[in-house]
């Protein structure tokens, strides 16, 4: 029987073990810091981690079912991939990589937004207690510890700014404020992760997008797709983290001395608790009934695959497309800047594509070949 502890208070779930040592990175005060023996040591994980543990374990106890799990290994590599990657550097070409950096950080920065997310009344909508689960505590500190995690709060950076940290380490502060605009812009990013999203343009868009019946609560559905979509790239994520670490430690290619890589490799701990109360969380919610606004019952394992395999679709096809295309623009971009010739390039983008699992269709379009 389970008797470690299961109920928290936000306080709790958002407390930091004392450290003797901060993080700082590149000037920049960082969440986050170091034991006495120097391991680092994730923030907001002192109850937060055993938590995590404590309601899987309860999970368990109580159904019996396997945890929902997303492996990484179902994610295709990053493009470029590391040999790609260092083969562009090597000629000089280091736009892409910067900009690839620039995105990551910004993307990050987004993560402030999941605590504006409408939520369901989760006591009511679940027939079975959800006492003392990850369930619960999704509004008593769970998502208020992911979203500080991303974002930082108040004066000490997260990983928004550990990124930044890290591209301007390696590549010796290569970008400006006004750069860093432009090349967002360029990339279709815009605005401050910190601003309030449009609620109302994000119900209606989720309301046109609905996948299960109209009984069940739109506000569940519509977290149940955000929680799932957020878990994909946590996971998938784990692909950029060995691509960035392998690229920056490389002396004869970045600068920092592999300062940038450790950096990476804090961020890459920290995302360790969001995928655990991600899938504890979800697992608990497919294990269960769910009530219907008209009272109708739904059986959890039914419909919780509807979302989560229309999630996978966006995140495997849909969005990779997208990347691919996106970040070939900015290979031409960059190989632009670097002012490599015409036949160069041919030679040069030739001799990349050789190297991974992307390949570049005769329209100019790319896909996987496994695809």
């Amino acid at each position: 029987m389970v008797t470690q502890q299961l109920e928290f208070t936000s306080d709790e779930l958002l407390t930091t073990h004392d450290v003797a040592e901060p993080l700082v990175a590149n000037g920049v005060a960082c969440h986050g810091g170091f034991a006495d023996d120097g391991t680092y040591i994730s923030p907001r994980t002192l109850h937060r981690g055993p938590a995590i543990e404590a309601w899987e374990a309860h999970r368990l106890e109580q159904f019996g079912t396997e945890k929902l799990d997303a492996p990484v290994e179902q994610w295709p590599e990053p493009f470029p991939n590391v040999e790609q990657t260092k083969l562009l550097l090597r000629h000089g070409v280091r736009d892409q990589v910067i900009s690839t950096l620039t995105r990551v950080g910004t993307v990050e920065g987004f993560g402030s937004m999941l605590r504006y997310l409408p939520l369901p009344d989760l006591h009511g909508t679940f027939e079975e207690d959800i006492t003392g689960t990850a369930t619960e505590h999704i509004p008593l500190g769970l998502f208020e510890a992911h979203a500080r995690d991303e974002a930082g709060f108040e004066d000490v950076a997260g990983h928004d700014r550990m990124w930044f940290a890290a591209r301007d380490i390696a590549f010796e502060n290569p970008v400006t404020a006004d750069q860093t605009a432009y090349m967002l812009e360029r990339m279709g990013i815009s605005g401050p992760g910190g601003a309030p999203p449009d609620l109302a343009a994000m119900r209606k868009a989720a309301l046109a997008a609905r996948v299960l019946p109209d009984a069940v609560p739109f506000e569940l559905e519509s977290m149940l797709a955000r929680m799932i979509g957020l878990l994909f790239i946590e996971i998938s994520a784990f692909h950029t983290f060995r691509w960035a670490e392998a690229v920056l430690s490389d002396p004869e290619l970045t600068a920092g001395d592999g300062e940038a890589a450790r950096i990476v490799s804090y961020i890459r701990a920290d995302e360790t608790p969001h995928v655990g109360y991600l899938e504890v969380a979800l697992s608990e919610m497919r294990d269960r009934t769910w009530i219907g606004a008209d009272g109708t019952r739904f059986d959890g394992a039914e419909m919780m695959p509807i979302v989560w395999d229309k999630a996978l679709e966006q995140s495997m096809v849909a969005r990779r497309s997208d990347l691919l295309q996106l970040t070939m623009r900015e290979i031409d971009a960059a190989l632009d800047v670097a002012s490599i010739t015409a036949s160069a390039r041919d030679d040069l983008l030739d001799e990349m594509f050789a190297q991974g699992a992307v390949e570049r269709l005769p329209d100019g379009s790319l896909m996987d070949r496994a695809a």
